[in-house]
């Protein structure tokens, strides 16, 4: 059974060292956060089997790492700059400022019904609501106003400003001056990274199509109101790919790359029976979708949310990066090279033409997959003796750390080098952390690696070395053997030291 809300994880999060919120001792930044030691750990393990799932085993995919900071044209071309923005409004009493449709759907039903109506719309249709409140700023006042829409903040009934578009890309300056001309973007997606690299890629690589390009990364959106811990943050980081494919074969691509996310999420441990498909309305795609594939993830306490969009951008951005400002409407910006210096084509396979591929993009937030993924594996049980446990059943390859050696007696010099030994030899393996463990409470010990997710804990004790222990005899035969505990299980079984590394190789690869 996966977490029931989501204070269940944040609780878990910050007592085991899996994440802290940002700058936490000067308060804390709203929307951004810090991975800590276990954290950075299973956040590492996502994206290794991310990576590898679409680069190793395919062999139509290249891999980028593109710089964060962007050039202007980049994203006017993108049309980031006249896009990328969200619905504002202001409450003139508390201060707080809210996302308008955010806002909005946290009314009660009959507030809703009472926006709906003061605008001429149907709550049937959501969007359409949005859309009217944001294009008559005037009337959008006035009807939050008079339906009683209350601040998510202090609960009361909010006098609120007119709705404005807010953009939500961070701005900063580039060398030591600060005029029109000297100033980049924070990418807000990693996709621009790519294709303002696909002459580069298909040049250095030879690849014809159809074929990817993938990069994990960050990116940096100002929302509004960040919220719901991890969910909804400022600073993310992203999986994203962008797969070039012949005109006209884009649909039958789309419904490959569909199959193979669930795939791949359900190989990480959340199944397709939790995430729901929402073929995403016409009047809700972003601009440069043809059709996008959302899979919303039950999450706790949030309900179904995004965990991934896979798209079909057709070849909006290749044909954008392609055009003069000029062709795109734009107004010339200050900078000499305002327009690219690239053709973004490649040769049709069968006829040799130069052609713009269309874009398939799966793209899928790590804080968001973290969060489904420490989720669907959290559990809590009653044992047989009556005591409960908290356990989280992360996928082996996944497990922030994958062994635990444990000393029985960490003031044994005969025990704990044997253990030092054991861990140095597993960590050899390659297949993740292993952690040196010497609280000295056996019991404590498992509990806490049941919480983190690891999934065996290995036990050197008297018996390994030929002592006695607790006022009996050795036994003979359990000399140069350990005690390896399983996670789920419970289960405990003796392994010769010797045959230990292939036994946990054979149990994590």
């Amino acid at each position: 059974m996966p977490a029931q809300n989501m204070e269940e994880l944040v609780s878990l999060c910050k007592r085991r060292g899996f994440i802290f919120q940002g700058s936490e001792i000067y308060g804390g930044l709203q929307g951004f956060y810090d991975y800590g030691p276990l954290g950075v750990e299973l956040k590492n393990n996502i994206k290794a089997a991310w990576w590898r799932a679409n680069v190793y085993e395919r062999d139509d995919m290249e891999g980028l790492d593109a710089s964060i900071i962007m050039h202007r044209d980049v994203l006017r071309h993108s049309g980031h700059e006249a896009t990328f923005s969200d619905p504002m409004v202001d409450n003139k009493k508390s201060k707080k400022r809210y996302r308008l449709d955010h806002l909005v759907k946290e009314q009660k039903a009959d507030v809703q019904a009472k926006v709906a109506e003061a605008m001429g719309q149907s709550l049937d249709n959501f969007p359409a609501l949005v859309q009217s409140l944001v294009q008559n700023p005037a009337l959008a006042s006035a009807a939050l106003i008079a339906s009683g829409v209350r601040d998510s903040f202090s609960g009361e009934v909010g006098d609120w400003t007119e709705p404005k578009p807010f953009n939500m890309m961070f701005k900063t300056t580039i060398g030591p001056t600060a005029d029109e001309d000297s100033y980049g973007y924070l990418r807000p997606e990693t996709a621009q990274g790519i294709f303002v690299n696909f002459k580069n890629v298909v040049d250095a690589t030879s690849r014809r199509l159809p074929f990817g390009i993938a990069q994990i990364g960050k990116a940096f959106r100002n929302e509004i109101t960040p919220r719901n811990f991890i969910f909804r943050v400022r600073e993310l980081e992203q999986m994203e790919i962008e797969f070039f494919c012949v005109p006209g074969t884009d649909e039958d691509w789309h419904a490959h790359w569909l199959e193979k996310r669930l795939a791949w999420w359900e190989a990480q441990g959340v199944p397709r029976s939790r995430i729901e498909i929402l073929d995403v309305p016409p009047e809700d795609l972003a601009h440069y979708s043809k059709r996008t594939y959302d899979l919303m993830y039950d999450y706790p306490t949030l309900g179904f949310e995004e965990i991934e969009g896979v798209a079909n951008r057709s070849d909006y951005d290749l044909g954008s990066h392609t055009k003069s400002q000029a062709e795109l409407g734009l107004v010339a910006s200050v900078s000499e090279n305002s327009d690219s210096i690239a053709k973004l084509t490649i040769p049709h396979p069968e006829t040799n033409k130069p052609v713009v591929p269309f874009v398939i993009e799966p793209s899928a937030g790590v804080d968001r997959a973290l969060l489904a993924v420490m989720s669907e594996a959290f559990t809590r049980e009653t044992l047989a003796n009556g005591s409960e446990r908290i356990v989280l059943r992360l996928r082996p390859h996944l497990a922030p750390i994958k062994v635990a050696v444990i000393p029985l007696a960490r003031n044994r010099e005969e025990i704990t080098s044997v253990a030092k030994a054991i861990k140095a030899e597993l960590q050899a393996l390659g297949l993740g952390r292993v952690l040196y463990e010497d609280s000295g409470n056996i019991g404590k010990a498992y509990r806490r690696h049941d919480e983190v997710g690891t999934p065996f804990c290995v036990t050197a004790d008297f018996d390994t070395v030929g002592l006695g222990g607790e006022g009996k005899e050795s036994d003979p035969a359990l000399l140069n053997t350990v005690t390896v505990r399983d996670r789920d299980t419970l289960q405990q079984v003796r392994v010769p030291i010797s045959e230990l590394s292939a036994w946990i190789r054979s149990r994590l690869v």
